[in-house]
């Protein structure tokens, strides 16, 4: 048989584009326009609508960079077209790019009322379905004229990402503005046709069903006059009747649809515009749910339905009323889709804690998903924070992404650092925009991994990472693709029906144990270095701020700081997104987060002061208060008391050149050129620094990905290496050593000290950066044989090799970890711990020479300098505290990292501060003391085992208890937990390795 399937391909793309497409409205008219510029800032609706507009013709230019703009439009629909369907068609100058990368805008009625967004995809607005013909026409667009930034090759450094730098140069130029005739019977057989032809490309050349499908689209294009389309329109849907209404096979796969729209809490535009990209796309949607009874809507992100809530109150009203009706669904129970590999075992849990709240108190709906497509790879302590909220299913989509290994399953049970497991899916459709072509559908059947087993997966459907959502054109193909012959089955669900069924079917999965890393992205890690610095200050000050608070309310009467508290929580969440955290947003962007996170510390340092004063009280005694979850200094945990008296180190000099530090327990030589040759732990008898090697060095990479500037970082940048060793001064003072170094354009300052009576080398590092695209390191070579190390993560540590056996060891040539990493040999091991870092490599390497021993290397990732889409990315001044803890076993690692990150404050006050909690287990790690959230004044401590093992501890409270119970991350008792152990004031614990508990006391 002859095959002309490309003969009818041909055909069928040029009658779409050429007669059908057109033929959708085939008889308009121009509708007069008229612009309002807003002068600065968006303006709030009842201005925008108030404002005296000048008129404006089509082909003009129009919109400054990030400008506001308000289009008014009026027209009179023409008599002649009585009984006809009617639309208005706003084209404000979009070009063929996916929705959300341009100009916006979101329509009005003159009385204020939102109809609908308009993007690219999305042009018309209906006016009537049977119009009478003369009705007077009035429409508002609120448009947003968003400049252009992402421009896949090349990556091109622009200006146009921060409002203070785009100029004003306009962007756009005003396109269709009429009203026009809608043919509904046109459009159908625009569907029809894509569909079937999408399906027969997909099908094989031997398969009887696509020569059914050719024949048939054969047929309706014979009986389609191309002269006369849409009389001629209806016959030719007869002709495609028959192979529209073939059912799929009982075997087929099953696609569960999730109206879905990702939008991205700021990217390419800052966060005053994703409010109102929600606005615009939540209107779209619940317009949408409207016109498709079957349709189902999700959307995830609670900021983002708080955005609509208290910017768009007449948004919020149709969305609650869709939620009420069970289709708009909020998903996935997280503040934002945060990054989950840098925020913190707090901040983690109350991504969940807020997120999950928000949609109780608002709605009554409690999400058991957590819902991440586009979040770059999943730390191994997630899954039992997800249980611990109360959820138990997970959806991405991102691994994908990974370049050099596939990932063997789509559904899965994921096992966490605490063997919690959580049932997981990866839809197979490979993108979190699915647009319901023929293509994606086929991709997802054919790429289903668990065949044979099961046969659901999931495809979140419409526009994303700008906003859009679902359009009626994909709602159309799914109707179609319900149950049709030769393809996988559509139906929309709720995430819910979805997991519920997809568990039901595959009730023992395969098991995939540890990280999800993302094989991409991984410079993540380390651009934009203010902004993940921010981050960590701002939770370590939330947890002092939460502490100290709590222990004044409870001794002193102190006001508890509940409003404040939530606030600031909420806006360091916010920040936890996964394109601000990982550094991969525009410039404006993160100058904002910049300015927040100094207003947080601000206030977190306020609220601190003011509780340490309360509980200290009235006096001249010099206090340290200790926020760290171990002692120090003969100061307890979460407590205060006296300074103790210390020896400082020594510093002498060096016989060779440079300098000595000792303090009895560490002595460290720094050589002329500032690096440091030794680090001999005395106590042991043992070297640090693997021999003929220098620690401290400061490691300088060429850094020009192949794309994704600030994303990636490509394993040949290794290629090429500059260690900096010229040095300008050496010079010993204040109990430590200066070192200061020029290259490039940059320059280095660094203080190296040991603390008095600590086995605990401290490096202070200053560089002021003027780099471009330059990779930054700090190396730490390391005489220790290890063929793994430990990371940290929420909630406890990870594992990860040191060696490349294989290609998914390779492909970790960077990676994650919070406040330490640690190495050990049996008996003896190393910590480095830092204060604000998260990305680091490892190496070892067998030494040709001495001993033929092996080299553990350790590098703390400190600064890039991509172009794309900040081209002034980490520009400036840097300080970075890391610690080299040689001696150190995990718990050492454990402590010293929380030590860093929390350093003493000393108050002036009249009495020492007891702990409102204390442990009896240096494994056993106290990560909040907070006030219950309802404001019953009950105190609730989070905690959980740090080192690994299996550990019997008792917490003792420093007040009167009442009760205690178990509850979940909500501070919810846990229906099915035994209740904790407790006499009096102490509760006895027994955790398994990094169990994670939070228990709740009621006072006395």
């Amino acid at each position: 048989m002859h095959d002309d399937r490309s003969l009818v391909e041909a055909r069928l793309k040029r009658v779409l584009d050429e007669r059908l497409r057109p033929a959708v409205y085939p008889e308009s008219v121009p509708l007069e326009v008229a612009v309002w510029h807003a002068p600065d800032e968006p303006v709030p609706v009842a201005e925008g609508l108030a404002a005296e507009p000048e008129p404006i013709a089509v082909g003009a230019r129009w919109g400054a960079p990030w400008g506001t703009s308000w289009f008014r439009v009026t027209g009179t629909v023409p008599e002649a077209w009585s009984g006809r369907t009617v639309e208005a068609l706003l084209d404000l100058g979009f070009d063929e790019n996916m929705p959300g990368f341009q100009c916006e805008g979101l329509v009005y009625r003159p009385d204020g009322t939102p109809v609908k967004g308009l993007n690219p995809r999305n042009q018309w607005v209906r006016i009537g379905d049977a119009v009478e013909g003369g009705e007077e026409v009035c429409l508002h667009i609120e448009a947003a004229s968003n400049p252009v930034i992402l421009d896949y090759h090349p990556f091109l450094p622009t200006k146009l990402g921060d409002k203070e730098t785009a100029g004003g140069e306009p962007q756009y130029r005003l396109a269709r503005m009429d009203l026009a005739v809608f043919d509904e019977t046109v459009w159908q057989l625009v569907i029809d046709l894509e569909v079937l032809g999408e399906l027969m490309a997909e099908l094989p050349v031997e398969s009887t069903r696509r020569w059914e499908i050719l024949r048939a689209v054969e047929k309706a294009l014979d009986a389609l006059d191309l002269q006369d389309v849409n009389g001629t329109a209806a016959q030719a849907r007869v002709r495609l009747e028959t192979v529209l209404s073939e059912p799929a096979v009982p075997s087929a796969h099953r696609i569960s649809a999730v109206g879905h729209a990702h939008i991205d809490s700021a990217w390419l535009w800052p966060l005053r515009e994703t409010v109102r990209k929600v606005a615009r796309t939540t209107s779209n949607m619940t317009a949408l749910l409207d016109d498709e009874p079957e349709f189902v809507f999700a959307m995830s992100q609670a900021q983002q339905w708080a955005w609509v809530r208290d910017h768009r109150p007449e948004v919020w009203a149709r969305v609650k009323k869709a939620v009420a009706d069970g289709r708009f669904v909020p998903a996935g129970g997280m503040w934002v889709e945060s990054d989950t590999n840098m925020p913190g075992s707090e901040a983690m849990a109350r991504q969940f804690v807020h997120g999950k709240r928000f949609f109780l108190d608002e709605f009554g709906v409690e999400n058991e998903e957590a819902w991440l497509p586009d979040t770059f790879g999943f730390a191994a302590g997630l899954p039992q924070i997800i249980k611990a909220a109360g959820s138990k299913w997970l959806l991405t989509q991102k691994i994908s992404w990974s370049q050099t290994n596939k990932f063997p399953h789509h559904t899965f049970r994921w096992e966490g650092i605490d063997g919690t497991r959580i049932f997981t899916h990866f839809p197979p459709v490979d993108t979190y925009n699915c647009s319901m072509k023929g293509g994606e559908i086929a991709h997802a059947a054919r790429n289903f991994k668990d065949k044979g087993v099961a046969r659901h997966s999931l495809a979140p459907t419409g526009w994303g990472d700008g906003g859009g959502g679902t359009t009626r054109e994909m709602v159309a193909k799914a109707a179609r693709l319900r149950d049709l012959e030769g393809s996988a089955t559509v139906a929309w669900e709720t995430p819910a029906e979805f997991f519920t069924k997809a568990e039901a079917e595959y009730p023992e999965p395969p098991v995939w144990v540890g990280e999800l890393y993302l094989e991409l992205h991984r410079a993540t890690l380390t651009s934009q270095a203010r902004t993940k610095q921010g981050n960590r200050r701002s939770e370590h000050l939330l947890r002092e701020a939460e502490l100290w608070a709590a222990t004044a309310a409870v001794r002193a009467g102190f006001p508890y700081p509940y409003e404040e508290l939530d606030r600031i929580w909420k806006t360091v969440l916010l920040h936890q997104f996964h394109d601000i955290l990982p550094g991969s947003s525009i410039a404006w962007v993160h100058r904002e987060a910049r300015r927040t996170y100094d207003e947080v510390a601000t206030e977190l340092n306020g609220i601190i002061a003011a509780a340490q004063r309360a509980s200290a009280g009235e006096g001249e005694r010099e206090l340290v208060f200790n926020a760290a979850p171990h002692g120090r200094n003969e100061v307890p945990a979460g407590g205060a008391g006296a300074p103790a008296a210390r020896t400082a180190a020594a510093v002498t000099p060096r016989a060779a050149g440079g300098h000595v530090l000792e303090n009895g327990l560490l002595r460290v030589e720094i050589d002329a050129r500032g690096l440091v040759v030794s680090v001999y732990d005395i106590e042991s008898d043992r070297e640090t620094v693997a021999p003929g090697r220098t620690a401290n060095l400061l490691q300088l990479h060429p850094d020009f990905p192949n794309m994704w500037d600030a994303w990636d970082v490509d394993e040949f940048y290794r290629n090429t290496v500059t260690d900096l060793t010229d040095v300008d001064e050496v010079v010993a003072e204040d109990a430590g050593v200066r070192i200061t170094r020029a290259f490039g354009s940059s320059r280095v300052t660094q203080i190296l000290s040991l603390a008095p009576d600590e086995r605990r080398l401290l490096i202070d590092t200053e560089v002021d950066w003027h780099e471009t695209e330059k990779f930054l390191k700090l190396a730490f070579p390391l005489d220790v044989h290890a063929e793994r190390y430990a990371s940290e993560t929420q909630f406890g540590h990870f594992h990860r090799p040191t060696h490349t056996n294989t290609s998914w060891e390779a492909a970790k040539f960077e990676a994650c970890n919070h406040r330490f990493v640690h190495l050990e040999e049996p008996g003896w091991g190393v910590a480095i711990v830092n204060d604000s870092t998260y990305g680091h490599d490892v190496t070892r390497t067998v030494r040709t020479d001495g001993d033929g021993g092996t080299t553990t290397t350790v590098r703390a990732s400190l600064l890039r300098a991509p172009r794309f889409p900040d081209p002034e990315t980490d520009q400036g001044v840097h300080r970075f505290r890391h610690a080299l803890v040689p001696g150190a076993g995990i718990g050492d690692a454990v402590r010293e990292g929380w030590r860093i990150n929390l350093p003493e404050r000393r108050v002036t006050g009249g009495e020492e501060v007891a702990p409102l909690v204390t442990v009896d287990q240096d494994a056993v790690v106290v990560t909040a003391v907070k006030l219950a959230d309802d404001g019953s004044g009950d105190v609730v401590v989070r905690l959980h085992e740090a080192h690994g093992g299996r550990v019997r501890a008792t917490l003792t409270a420093g007040f009167e208890v009442a009760g205690v119970t178990a509850t979940d991350l909500l501070e919810r008792p846990l229906a099915d937990a035994p209740a904790p152990r407790s006499e009096g004031n102490e509760v006895s614990l027994r955790l398994r390795p990094f169990e994670l508990v939070t228990l709740r006391f009621s006072r006395a």
